[in-house]
């Protein structure tokens, strides 16, 4: 059995490596039918076979995820351009020295906003510091998006409690590349934000939004709209930030309005600091505190 599953490996190996040589030597991979199917990019490019890469999108992180334990996790949404405030102090030093006054006013909001980013690391510490006393199948794990700002700050926060971390990355006209703490083997990147968010929702058994775009807006939202249809079992929703959600999203209007009911409400909860948005998770499942 072993012998036949190393000639099946050897196998594997030999179609990519004929995949390696044309892009070594520079050459136009062309079409050519008598090329192993799962080896042939041009095939699987092809719009009949997109039913496909959703499966791969579906199986190959899941898979991954599996092997390393990683069955519960903690999401962390926000925005990509909140900068650290290392990164935001000294952008407002380039442009006290500028002189330049657009420059400043920019400098002067990033710094205003970094403060989110230390917000979302501290979180991530208290999760991690939690689940390092748990048995591994009862441990919390850190999940984001994979990028820069408040998804850096997250992950940032578990690599420094030496705990595992998760990105699902995705790509972008403009070119994002993973933060530098999410953990290497459990860093994906996807082509569908259909199946990105569909691995969010899998192992979450919380979600923490900071502020953020339409990125953060559509994440946020289709997992209020799954737990609220019961397309998804109850997690705490945490919005983190009362003033800046409360200033864009009117919730009481949508009750006024009688397009959802005031039940819905709770659904979700406004917090503003990092304690108390793990203390809305602790308390959602009746978790200790850590020893």
């Amino acid at each position: 059995m072993k012998k036949a599953e190393h000639l099946s490996e050897r196998r594997l190996a030999d179609a990519w490596a004929e995949l390696q040589n044309y892009a070594d030597q520079g050459n136009p991979l062309e079409a050519d039918a008598y090329r192993l199917a799962f080896a042939d990019p041009e095939f699987l490019l092809r719009r009949e076979t997109r039913g496909i890469r959703f499966q791969l999108e579906m199986l190959k992180p899941d898979l991954d995820q599996t092997e390393q334990g990683i069955e519960n996790t903690v999401v962390v949404f926000g925005s990509a351009r909140f900068p650290s405030p290392e990164e935001a102090q000294l952008c407002l030093q380039q442009a006290q020295a500028s002189g330049d006054a657009g420059a400043l006013a920019l400098a002067q909001r990033k710094l205003r906003n970094a403060h989110y980013y230390d917000q979302a690391r501290l979180f991530a510490r208290l999760v991690a510091g939690y689940s390092k006393q748990q048995r591994p199948e009862e441990r919390l794990f850190i999940a984001t998006g994979g990028g820069p700002g408040i998804m850096e700050a997250a992950n940032r926060g578990a690599h420094e409690m030496g705990a595992l971390s998760v990105g699902l990355n995705i790509a972008l006209p403009h070119e994002q590349h993973a933060n530098p703490y999410v953990t290497p083997s459990l860093s994906f990147k996807f082509h569908y934000f259909a199946l990105r968010k569909m691995h969010f929702m899998m192992r979450a058994k919380a979600l923490l939004a900071f502020p953020g775009g339409f990125g953060t807006l559509d994440e946020l939202f289709e997992v209020i709209a799954l737990v609220q249809t019961a397309k998804a079992k109850p997690v705490p929703i945490v919005l983190f930030g009362s003033d800046y959600w409360k200033r864009l999203v009117n919730m009481d209007v949508l009750v006024e309005e009688g397009v959802i009911g005031e039940q819905d409400l709770a659904l979700f909860t406004y917090v503003d600091q990092p304690q108390a948005a793990w203390d809305v998770i602790r308390t959602f499942y009746g978790l200790g505190a850590v020893p």
